[in-house]
């Protein structure tokens, strides 16, 4: 497979809405239809965290290990580009570039200002484009941790958010931001629960609540972050199946922001042909 020349001014990071498009809001909640708590600053916080800037668009090089008891670590790596077209509809593509076995699959997502949003997986092995159904929120990516819904981007607007108090995570000071689906049955989520971190305004850990709102079912956290080309950025994070222990970590080696990546880039044509790519691959 051909590839271009790395570009000198890549930095390692990783850009939330770049791979965790559906997690970007990384927003929280109760399993009622809305938290009865629900205040201004809850949705003033969750309107500061899904506006945080991350660019027009970004290209990032991405490493994904699968961790489960018993088995040797799998290693992925993969390109992911975003695209932000305009406010609130956001387009991103995810291409596996090793190891063989999943090598040229990719995932395009087109997530729209009305929140809603349209996916569709390329097998090379079935050389076709396969629309993913929208009501598949629950299933798994590629065998990760990661649900077709945490690719998805999530308008505030699709939940009620509370500031529920305040607790220091990893040496931060974070607030704590709770919040559920306006409607019933929108996410595969009942609750979510993040801490955010105010002067970044990126998550520090996030807990998700699938059944029991008492229970959370896996855990998202930002193991190491930096600021790049101007944009807090995560660079390495883990999904935990808080049930079977199962992990995915995330290792961002390389991203680029702002280089005017071309619509025609995220389009079911470009997601079969991955020559199309070649000349903004990192």
């Amino acid at each position: 497979m051909s590839r271009t020349k790395p570009i000198p001014r890549a930095v390692p990071a990783f850009d939330r809405r770049a791979f965790l498009v559906g997690a970007a809001a990384l927003s929280v909640g109760l399993l009622t239809s809305a938290p009865a708590r629900a205040d201004a600053a809850g949705d003033r916080l969750a309107r500061r965290v899904y506006d945080r800037p991350g660019g027009k668009d970004a290209t990032s090089l991405v490493t994904m290990t699968l961790t489960e008891r018993g088995r040797a670590p799998r290693t992925r790596e993969m390109l992911v580009y975003r695209l932000e077209r305009r406010a609130g509809e956001i387009n991103s593509l995810i291409r596996f570039t090793e190891p063989a076995d999943i090598e040229g699959t990719g995932l395009l997502t087109h997530d729209r200002p009305d929140g809603d949003s349209n996916q569709w997986i390329y097998l090379p092995a079935l050389d076709r484009v396969r629309r993913i159904d929208s009501n598949r929120k629950g299933g798994r990516f590629v065998n990760s941790d990661y649900y077709f819904e945490d690719l998805r981007d999530r308008k505030v607007e699709q939940d009620s958010h509370v500031v529920s108090g305040r607790e220091t995570i990893a040496g931060i000071a974070c607030e704590v931001l709770e919040s559920v689906p306006v409607e019933a049955g929108n996410s595969v989520y009942v609750r979510r629960v993040s801490w955010i971190d105010p002067a970044s305004l990126l998550p520090v850990r996030v807990d998700f609540y699938e059944k029991r709102p008492d229970q959370p079912s896996k855990r998202l956290e930002v193991v190491r972050r930096e600021r790049i080309q101007g944009y807090w950025t995560a660079m390495d994070t883990t999904m935990t199946d808080l049930n079977t222990g199962h992990q995915t970590r995330l290792t961002i080696k390389r991203v680029v922001y702002d280089r005017r990546l071309p619509a025609r880039l995220f389009t079911t044509q470009a997601l079969a042909d991955e020559s199309v790519e070649e000349d903004y691959r990192l």
